[in-house]
């Protein structure tokens, strides 16, 4: 098996111009996720204060919470690393899926 096939076929799923791009789009996508897990403790801390560590509520609450500053750092760092069109047009297609279900359908 070749060992480029898995970039090759996100390459094509992503519509994007050569493998360069993937591995760039991949180093954004990391580069998010560890941003998000660094400032997870300090903005607990800011939001819900020392008493509230570990409660379910606290943890429902921050992912509601993190999931707007999760997509702008996304866009963030795409548009550092050169990808921002590629980024705008995935939380375009992200935010089209988690809005589909409020929107009414005519029958």
């Amino acid at each position: 098996m070749n060992n480029s096939s898995w970039i090759e076929k996100l390459r094509q799923r992503w519509q994007l111009g050569s493998i360069f791009q993937v591995v760039v789009v991949l180093v954004v996508f990391a580069c998010t996720g560890i941003t998000i897990a660094l400032i997870k403790r300090p903005l607990l801390l800011f939001l819900f204060g020392e008493s509230a560590a570990g409660s379910t509520l606290v943890t429902v609450l921050y992912y509601i919470f993190i999931l707007p500053l999760y997509n702008v750092v996304l866009l963030a760092y795409g548009f550092l690393f050169g990808q921002f069109d590629f980024f705008w047009k995935f939380e375009k297609r992200f935010l089209g899926r988690i809005f589909s279900g409020f929107r009414k359908t005519n029958k």
